[in-house]
């Protein structure tokens, strides 16, 4: 991506390989000469269950989850804070830069002090030795010149770069004017640019509101808004068409104990897409070996039942099968008794309304130890209208479905270039490509 915008007059080779050109007056310089580096400090379980505070006048204690990757916010208000008296800890001043140097976000956590603070030793403090130059090397360290020298650096299993190397990256170097100038403008587009990204966000989140929405409203309510209503007898379903029934599972599901055998296919139960259509390779699924060692208590589906994993089903871990196959003991098969259509039933399964309900009837003390047992769900109440009506509606929230699906990878696409012009923005304006007025 390109940025038509005002050039120098005048280049010079930089003698950075992967840095090119430079405005002529700019300098190279490495970060030790500029701003002084140093890491935090680590605490065990029991120093942060002793600083466990919410004290104002406390300095916050922030880790690498504190920061944010996508708008390089810090969360400060996060219930840890050390004292300032006789605090042994490194201060991080306010206004300067943090980096995350180790771990999955090395390099790509970056953010700017609005208070003093205390951080985790997988951040890095950059306080600048000038002042004015606070925000210019926060910015810096976006850029691809920083960014190439960190992937270089980088060395270990988890992934890190020392404290040691980072002092000796290079940094181009413009006159404290126009880093204050460069500073201003990128502070300016990048509230602008931030802005649109949150807000389009939003956008994609109502969206998939909307959808959830309209699902509960059309396999609780059918599509004929004109249709009259009755009282279902059951509180969250609240109220259905006259000609419905809201009967228990197991009016017209029956439990399937059918063992499977070495030919079939082993499918799955996920809480985000419902019953797979195929195996699960090994890469994503990293008990895939101990499954396919093992078959004996596997359990046989076929296309149109509803299969669900005993401990996930609070979670929405339900879905309709589309494949003949066979599942885990772990999970539970019903199988219609009558003429369904399967996929009617996932769709109403997994509203929030069914959810919380397998929730309630869920056997366990803890979340990670409920279970729904085919006792308790034949039991759950379920809205039964004519399989053709079912049909209809299945048809239906499969074409609201796509429509709200090319809405938000509209806006996903929209995101993308928006990060991706705050990127070249960023990179172009501190290495001197553009020139800012």
């Amino acid at each position: 991506m390109k940025i038509e915008m005002n050039k120098y007059p005048v280049y010079r080779d930089s003698g950075v390989e992967w840095l090119g050109e430079i405005p002529e007056h700019w300098e190279t310089l490495k970060y030790k000469i500029i701003t002084s580096v140093f890491n935090g400090d680590s605490l065990n379980d029991s120093q942060k269950k002793k600083y466990e505070s919410e004290e104002l006048n406390d300095l916050p204690y922030i880790s690498s989850k504190d920061v944010d990757v996508h708008f390089s916010t810090i969360t400060y208000n996060n219930g840890l804070k050390i004292p300032k008296e006789n605090i042994k800890l490194k201060i991080v001043p306010k206004y300067s830069a943090i980096l995350c140097i180790e771990g999955g976000s090395a390099g790509r956590k970056i953010a700017f002090t609005e208070e003093e603070v205390c951080i985790v030793n997988k951040l890095a403090c950059f306080n600048a030795k000038t002042k004015e130059s606070s925000k210019y090397i926060y910015y810096t360290l976006k850029s691809d010149l920083f960014q190439t020298q960190f992937r270089i650096a980088m060395s270990g299993i988890i992934g890190g770069v020392a404290i040691s190397s980072i002092k000796n990256f290079t940094i181009t170097y413009p006159p404290i004017k126009e880093q204050i100038s460069i500073s201003n403008f990128l502070d300016c587009k990048m509230s602008l640019i931030n802005n649109t990204v949150r807000l389009k966000e939003k956008q994609i989140e109502l969206l998939k509101e909307r959808r959830q929405i309209l699902i509960h409203r059309a396999v609780t309510r059918g599509l004929n808004a004109e249709i009259k209503l009755k009282d279902s007898g059951v509180e969250w379903i609240g109220e259905i068409p006259v000609h419905w029934e809201a009967v228990s599972n197991f009016a017209q599901f029956k439990e399937r104990n059918e063992p499977g055998n070495e030919s079939l296919t082993i499918l799955s139960v996920s809480i985000h897409t419902g019953v797979s259509s195929e195996e699960l390779s090994e890469e994503k699924n990293i008990r895939g070996k101990n499954r396919i060692d093992d078959k004996s208590n596997y359990k046989h589906v076929k296309i149109n039942d509803i299969v669900y994993n005993m401990m996930r089903a609070w979670q929405g871990g339900i879905g309709a099968v589309h494949v003949n196959g066979m599942v885990s003991p772990a999970y539970v098969v019903a199988e219609p008794t009558g003429n369904i259509d399967a996929d009617f039933f996932e769709y109403q399964y997994r509203t929030s309304g069914f959810i919380q309900q397998m929730d309630r009837h869920s056997k366990g003390i803890t979340d990670f130890r409920k279970r729904l047992y085919w006792n308790e769900f034949k039991q759950l109440k379920t809205i039964f209208p004519p399989l053709s009506e079912q049909k209809d509606i299945v048809s239906y929230i499969e074409n609201i479905t796509i429509k709200i699906a090319t809405a938000i990878s509209l806006k996903e696409q929209e995101i993308e270039k928006l990060k991706e012009y705050r990127s070249v923005l960023i990179n172009e304006a501190v290495t001197g490509k553009i020139k800012i007025v």
